[in-house]
C-alpha cells in the first residue's frame, strides 16, 4: 500500500495576506518570499536526505482551494505518485486533476471524505 511520507506544505487563506505575512515575520520570525516560506529539514533515518515544507498565505479571493470551501489546504509528500493515484482512484477517491510534473516534483489534487482539497506531491530527488 502506498502512503503519505510527510507534510510537504500548509496553505491557508487570509483577508490581508500582506499584513499576515508581516505578523508572522515580526512575531514568529518566519521570513517570507513572494510565494511564502520554506522550512528545510533532514530525514531522521537518513540525514543525507534533505527535504522542505512549504508554508503560504493566500488571499481570501483565491480559487486555488476550489472545489473545497475550506480556508486551508495541506500538501502531503508521497512516493510513487502514479501508483498512489491509481490506488486512490480504485478506492473511489475523487481525483481533481491529472498529475502535473514541474521542476519541484509531481503534483495532483484530491478530495478527502469531507470535501477538503488536498495536494499530493512527489518531490524531485
Amino acid at each position: 500500500m502506498k502512503k503519505v511520507t510527510g507534510i510537504g506544505g500548509i496553505f491557508f487563506k487570509s483577508k490581508d495576506p500582506k499584513a499576515m505575512n508581516e505578523w508572522y515575520r515580526t512575531h514568529l520570525g518566519i521570513e517570507m518570499s513572494p510565494w511564502g516560506a520554506k522550512f528545510e529539514w533532514r530525514d531522521a533515518g537518513n540525514p543525507e536526505i534533505k527535504g522542505s515544507t512549504a508554508w503560504r498565505i493566500f488571499d481570501n479571493g483565491t480559487d486555488y482551494f476550489e472545489p473545497s470551501d475550506r480556508d486551508f489546504m495541506v500538501n502531503y509528500r508521497v512516493q510513487d505518485m502514479e501508483a498512489m493515484v491509481a490506488q486512490l482512484r480504485s478506492a473511489g477517491v475523487t481525483i481533481l486533476d491529472e498529475i502535473v510534473v514541474s521542476d519541484f516534483g509531481k503534483f495532483v489534487h484530491i478530495l478527502d471524505a469531507e470535501g477538503n482539497k488536498l495536494q499530493l506531491c512527489e518531490p524531485i530527488g
